[in-house]
């Protein structure tokens, strides 16, 4: 990447970017998503008349994207340059930056490679972008996705404005509900690291008219990634980390939903996840095998370890799966695989040789379940919260337990606590077995739930 100073160069201010407003979406947003406000040039304040690059590099949609980036915050590239210090970095190098850009000389930095550890093992590689290569994407995007979001499938609701997991579940439901209690259950293989840029390129082409923007787009493509000092070159798949990634895999993945509603299938897609309900085993093997088609076609494969024909109820779909009420009716709830993970979350946060402290601990048990709760709040299972708080409570009364240490200081700790008789007894008596006096009537007496709740640890129970 050159940034070469140009002849008359401009300040930031003059080139419609007031950098002195800070701040990128919400962390609760979706990374690299367009809101569903940016819908239309009038709404995005730009000029439906100029090109899409012109478009992207206005001085309001530039603001914008820095508000994006600095809100998503992120590690620095290769490059070092962090989100803190790209305000002052575009006011000394846009106008160069900006010049390459419309002439299409720009050429994008490569990315800094990132493992980051799957939940059911193996790790998940990403290409992190340069702070300034993520605005920039960013930029684009915010011009591209109003434009070509319209035309993706109405089963399509990963990484889209206005559209969200649950909406994705909620639909999957009403499949099931009609009697659609077949699915067949697709996971790409590796699918960001296998996109097919050649055929990706060709699909964007027939979306994109700015043919600068397709370049930028290549040259984001084929940008290699750095490991461990040494630059690979890449010949397929789609960097993830960056904000454009998400709208390319859907601008990919868009010609098999179309040629799902050409067959008259009911689906919904999130992201590289993809499931098609039917009425019978029969119909879900055909449909299987048509996928598997579908996908070569696009050289993508089908992950047969985590892809099934199956009952909807046997499967789960974005951490939910599905249950049948008396009157057969379907209804929501936690996957258990995800409900496992939540516990294993739990037990890493609460272990007794973790060596933290109590406020440490409810610290790190807000952050994780106020997020899990409002994930899970939909599901139709309110017994399953219940036991959930029951474990979490017992798992924190042993964590007190131990370090109030010795009996003695068990034995005043309870007494003050209004217990008394033979259980404040026993229990002292026996509370080396943290686990077991855990579960006691002194410590549930000492040590309600709402002790817990009033430090600050979610209930996930409605109330």
């Amino acid at each position: 990447m050159h940034h070469d100073k140009a002849g008359h160069q401009k300040s930031i201010e003059q080139i419609e970017l007031p950098l002195e407003d800070r701040g990128e979406a919400s962390g609760a947003k979706r990374s690299g998503e367009a809101t569903s406000a940016a819908y239309g040039d009038e709404r995005l304040g730009l000029d439906s008349r100029r090109p899409w690059l012109e478009r992207s590099v206005e001085g309001g949609n530039l603001l914008r994207a820095l508000k994006r980036v600095q809100q998503n915050e992120g590690s620095p590239g290769v490059d070092g340059l962090t989100v803190d210090e790209l305000p002052a970095f575009l006011k000394q190098h846009w106008p160069a930056i900006r010049e390459q850009l419309l002439t299409g000389r720009y050429q994008p930095s490569v990315g800094k490679r990132v493992e980051i550890p799957k939940p059911g093992g193996g790790v998940r590689m990403l290409g992190i972008p340069t702070v300034l290569d993520r605005f920039i994407q960013q930029a684009v995007l915010q011009v591209l996705q109003p434009a070509i979001d319209p035309t993706f499938s109405e089963s399509s609701y990963g990484f889209r404005p206005g559209r969200r997991a649950h909406d994705a579940v909620c639909q999957a439901q009403r499949y099931v509900q009609s009697g659609r209690r077949w699915v067949v259950d697709v996971d790409l293989e590796q699918f960001f690291d296998r996109v097919n840029h050649d055929i990706l390129m060709g699909l964007v082409a027939k979306r994109i008219t700015d043919a600068r923007i397709r370049t930028l787009i290549r040259r984001y493509l084929d940008a290699g990634m750095m490991v461990s000092g040494v630059v690979v070159e890449r010949h397929e798949g789609t960097p993830q980390g960056g904000p454009l990634s998400p709208l390319l895999a859907n601008v990919l993945l868009d010609v098999v939903d179309k040629e799902l509603e050409r067959r008259g299938h009911r689906f919904v897609r999130y992201a590289d996840d993809c499931n098609v309900y039917v009425r019978s085993k029969r119909a879900a093997e055909r449909v299987m095998a048509g996928l598997i088609q579908l996908y070569a076609k696009l050289k993508l494969r089908v992950n047969p370890a985590k892809s099934a024909v199956a009952p909807a109820r046997d499967r789960s779909f974005l951490g939910y799966s599905f249950w049948y009420a008396p009157g057969k009716i379907g209804k929501r709830r936690v996957a258990p695989e995800a409900l496992e993970k939540l516990k294993e979350r739990v037990r890493e946060i609460t272990s007794r040789s973790g060596g933290r402290s109590l406020t440490q601990v409810v610290s790190l048990l807000r952050s994780y379940l106020l997020g899990w709760k409002s994930y899970f709040r939909p599901a139709d299972t309110p017994n399953v919260f219940a036991d959930v708080d029951k474990g979490l409570h017992r798992r924190l009364r042993m964590l007190m337990r131990k370090q109030w240490k010795r009996g003695r200081t068990m034995y005043r700790e309870l007494q003050r606590r209004g217990v008394g008789g033979a259980a404040l007894w026993i229990a002292a008596r026996f509370g080396r077995s943290w686990w077991h006096v855990a579960a006691h009537k002194a410590l549930h007496i000492a040590l309600p739930g709402k002790y817990f709740e009033s430090l600050g640890v979610p209930r996930l129970a409605p109330s």
